[in-house]
């Protein structure tokens, strides 16, 4: 398919095909991201995890070389309690 970028206010934009989203699998609404790559245009969707999250499933995608340290905050302001 071929089409033009064209200037929408103080912008520029594509207008994509219903099949061209269709065949994306996206819809009117959804997030995708925006780069270059070898001096080409990539639109790619923002795919969320969706449905229940186990747990053991997200731990174990922690790197065994992470390791947590404490973060300084600063003072308490107002009501809050260390």
């Amino acid at each position: 398919m071929e089409t033009k970028i064209q200037k929408w206010g103080n912008s520029q934009g594509l207008r994509l095909a219903k099949q061209i989203l269709y065949e994306a699998r996206l819809v009117v609404g959804d997030s995708v991201t925006v780069s270059t790559k070898e001096g080409q245009i990539v639109i790619a969707p923002v795919r969320r995890v969706q449905g229940p999250l186990k747990l053991k499933e997200l731990v174990s995608r922690i790197p065994k070389t992470y390791n947590p340290e404490e973060t300084e905050w600063g003072k308490p302001i107002g009501k809050e309690a260390w």
